[in-house]
């Protein structure tokens, strides 16, 4: 009897995998200590770039040293790592920046807790030590905030501070200043609402970045239809998502027999008198302008010429959404009752050129805060990492808009953190005290690793570094442009608290999970089995 029940039971199916203790542990740890090192020689202002190739057919070339983008594009597979992937997706979406920061600071904790688990201090042990120095650093970093939201002119300096510090670390770093004012003039137009669909980022190939430049108003990468008016004043604009061609008579699989060619011409007509009465039904609405998300076709192209109507095909989707949103119209597909139909305004629209291509420029539009950023530059993969640096640097300023507190960048708020976290860590009795000063190693390692991937003696510049903050120089940090510790006030590298603080907690609560896992059960792969019913 006592033989039978210690031959081990499966209660899985044939083919689950189960991985236990340690060992699920350990592959966890393993996992996410990957993904940390893969995007972190990406941090900080001198990193380095990745190339991401597709796998499809066209074999698409990204150039990229953002971290979400990064974690996107590789598929993982192992549990841990997706959910650091997962939080790098969150900090993007959330505050824009930070991605790769919250990342290696969530790796760097689970190296530390590994070496703790060795040391055979229980998980629980390192969780409970852990959330009291995220407290503790979260309350340093809040006392260490500026706060600038009163007065214009400071709060100016800090937006253009922050969209420096943002853009030093991307492609757009020897562009900067040109790209932050651009930055912070668009967000400043936005009147503190923070909706980014206002900003319209069009990508146009030729010239170099500094040839990029900020619109009033708004561009529609389209052209305007043949003979019909390429300017106009106080537009009323109707915009549609409708098909054209809908009423054309489609019979698909049948013939229709006729017994000359006069019948043909008579359905040609009675298809073309239904597209009329359709171009007339829409003139009724005492517009100057039609924009349509499909195709307009020859014939009601023909029609609103006629009409002096200028009629706008095929504009794509997002095109059609934000200019309905900057206009103040709607989205129409029927046009049966013309007093319940919005429409948009806008002063002036005609065609501007850019590069070699023709674009449609609406201006004094409804929407007063709307504006186009035209990003130029030598190839598509520049351009699409410009959009993507840019992206970050508007979303970081429209949270600080919200958020107007400011900390220091360049290693010194964490290193802020980490020294509260160390005097926290020196007045807690028992085992607790071990797993704080670990998360204040891990918080040290971000200026260790900024300093690696300059090609910087890391030890001598974070021992300096460490240093100045015992003597209560609490605004030093690493000058990566000097190779020196220097005042990050003086110097002007600001970042948003917002960021620094989602960083923070997000990594935090990441690794806590983590951390927390003693078991990892896969399921069965589902069998593939011959499909005796084919359609």
């Amino acid at each position: 009897m006592a033989s039978l029940s210690m031959a081990p039971v499966n209660i899985f199916k044939h083919g689950a995998d189960e991985e236990k203790a340690e060992t699920a542990r350990m592959s966890s740890f393993i996992g996410a200590i990957a993904i940390g090192d893969l995007v972190k020689s990406t941090l900080g202002p001198k990193g380095m770039d990745k190339i991401l190739l597709g796998g499809g057919r066209e074999g698409s070339v990204t150039v990229t040293n953002d971290g979400a983008t990064i974690l996107k594009a590789i598929g993982v597979d192992n549990p841990a790592a997706k959910v650091l992937v997962d939080m790098s997706k969150v900090q993007d979406d959330e505050v824009g920046d930070g991605t790769t920061s919250v990342t290696v600071l969530a790796a760097e904790l689970l190296r530390e807790a590994e070496l703790l688990i060795a040391k055979k201090i229980h998980p629980q042990i390192i969780i409970s030590g852990w959330r009291k120095a995220t407290q503790a650093a979260r309350e340093a970093l809040k006392e260490a905030a500026v706060d600038h939201g009163n007065d214009a002119v400071k709060f100016q300096d800090d937006l253009l501070n922050i969209a420096r510090t943002t853009l030093s670390s991307k492609l757009l770093t020897h562009h900067k200043d040109h790209f932050s004012k651009l930055a912070v003039e668009a967000v400043l137009r936005l009147k503190g609402s923070g909706n980014l669909e206002a900003i319209h980022v069009i990508k146009k190939l030729g010239g170099s970045l500094t040839d990029s430049y900020l619109d009033e108003g708004f561009l529609l990468d389209k052209k305007i239809g043949v003979n019909q008016p390429k300017r106009l004043e106080n537009a009323n604009i109707l915009i549609a998502n409708t098909g054209m061609d809908t009423d054309k008579i489609k019979i698909f699989g049948s013939r229709v027999r006729v017994d000359s060619t006069a019948k043909v011409a008579e359905i040609e007509l009675a298809e073309k008198e239904k597209m009329k009465e359709k171009v007339e039904r829409i003139l009724k609405h005492g517009i100057n302008c039609f924009i349509n998300r499909q195709l307009i076709y020859n014939y009601p192209e023909q029609l609103f010429a006629a009409a002096g109507v200028m009629a706008i095909e095929h504009a794509d989707f997002v095109g059609v959404e934000r200019l309905a949103l900057v206009t103040g119209g709607e989205i129409t597909s029927t046009f049966d009752h013309p007093e319940l139909v919005k429409l948009g305004h806008c002063k002036l629209i005609e065609e501007v050129m850019i590069g070699e291509d023709t674009l449609i420029h609406f201006s004094g539009v409804e929407m007063g805060e709307a504006c186009t950023i035209v990003l130029r530059g030598a190839t598509q993969q520049i351009l699409d990492e410009a959009e993507r640096s840019l992206h970050d640097a508007l979303c970081v300023l429209a949270q600080t808009v919200k958020e107007t507190r400011t900390v220091y960048g360049g290693g010194c708020s964490e290193m802020l953190m980490a020294k509260a976290v160390t005097e926290l860590a020196n007045r807690t009795p028992g085992k607790e005290a071990v797993a704080m000063e670990s998360f204040a190693k891990a918080l040290a390692m971000l200026p260790t690793i900024i300093a690696d991937n300059a090609g910087y003696d890391s030890a001598d510049l974070v021992a300096q570094l460490r240093a100045a903050h015992m003597e209560n120089k609490s605004t030093f940090g690493l000058n990566m442009s000097q190779g020196v510790i220097g005042d990050m006030a003086e110097l002007g590298i600001t970042e948003s608290f917002q960021v620094k603080r989602q960083v923070l907690l997000s990594a935090a609560e990441a690794a806590e999970m983590i951390l927390r896992v003693d078991n990892i059960i896969k399921a069965a792969p589902r069998k593939r089995v011959p499909d005796h019913h084919p359609c």
